[in-house]
């Protein structure tokens, strides 16, 4: 059972699906209507000032999964799952931004309410329906992050700022409203953002830059270059994880980016491939099978 909505945007081309088989009693008509409630927010939203011509949006996949449902009020449990693509310069080919599952997502959900955010109030008069375009927001701040310091050096900073502003003021209600707070763990929206800011990890955003602006797209024009450029910044991210281990912004990262980063050390000659190897399977531990296989 899936609602699926897809519609054009400014800075977005956002294709959202809800999942609702496990919740039950329900008329399946809420469920359109939510999803085509958030497809809205994400698509006809304006996020930023700058205009972005058809071929610079950046795609979005986001999937809601609902989990449960309170049986008193219109209360959702859910996971969400949410890729995001840019467009690699004189190629057909997008390199992933972000491929994350967010298990720690609940909001209230009325049918026919317009979903609303104001960065000025992010939290409302109810915080149970004001974390759904908190969260939403907040994503959407980290992905266009991520796309602008993929084409300039900290281009993302006023992005990412705005992300943490939804995090120093989400909606609270007692501790039914997880993933905003430092003390729930070391992996939610609050690390995420914190780390992509913080000095320590200045190293991997430099990367992060150059792997797409001066790597990805020159592919096309100087193709060993640009994997050099991608291959030289492996030892940099191998040294920062050393020094912030099994940190939420490097498993971030290798979400996203371990098949990419695979196939370019592939093409690196077999001598020089084993220090890579080395160093990615120290870094992503879950994906160290997939390393390995190269060294074959």
């Amino acid at each position: 059972m899936i609602a699926n909505t897809f519609c054009n945007a400014q800075e977005l081309v956002c294709k959202v699906k809800v999942m609702y088989s496990a919740i039950q009693n329900v008329d399946k008509q809420v469920f359109a209507t939510m999803e085509k409630a958030i497809s809205d927010f994400m698509n006809t939203r304006k996020w930023t000032n700058d205009e972005f011509a058809a071929n610079e949006r950046i795609d979005v996949n986001l999937m809601i999964n609902l989990t449960g449902k309170s049986a008193e009020e219109d209360l959702y449990f859910a996971t969400l799952s949410l890729q995001a693509a840019r467009p690699v310069y004189n190629t057909s080919y997008s390199s992933p931004l972000v491929n994350y599952l967010d298990k720690d997502f609940v909001f209230k959900y009325t049918q026919f309410n317009a979903i609303q955010f104001d960065e000025n109030r992010i939290s409302g008069s109810d915080p149970m329906a004001a974390n759904l375009p908190a969260v939403l927001a907040y994503y959407t701040y980290m992905i266009l992050g991520l796309d602008y310091d993929s084409f300039s050096q900290k281009g993302g900073e006023e992005m990412f700022k705005k992300a943490q502003n939804v995090v120093n003021n989400a909606p609270e209600q007692g501790k039914s409203i997880p993933g905003w707070k430092a003390v729930e763990g070391n992996k939610n929206r609050y690390w995420l953002v914190d780390q992509i800011l913080n000095p320590r990890f200045a190293d991997f955003r430099s990367y992060w830059y150059s792997m797409h602006r001066e790597g990805f797209d020159k592919m096309a024009q100087k193709p060993d270059e640009a994997k050099q450029k991608i291959l030289d910044g492996i030892s940099k991210l191998s040294q920062l994880n050393k020094e912030n281990p099994a940190s939420m912004l490097m498993q971030f990262f290798f979400a996203a980016k371990s098949s990419e980063l695979s196939k370019v050390v592939a093409t690196a000659p077999k001598m020089q491939r084993a220090t890579y190897v080395s160093q990615l399977s120290q870094m992503d531990v879950p994906n160290s099978a997939k390393y390995q296989l190269l060294n074959r």
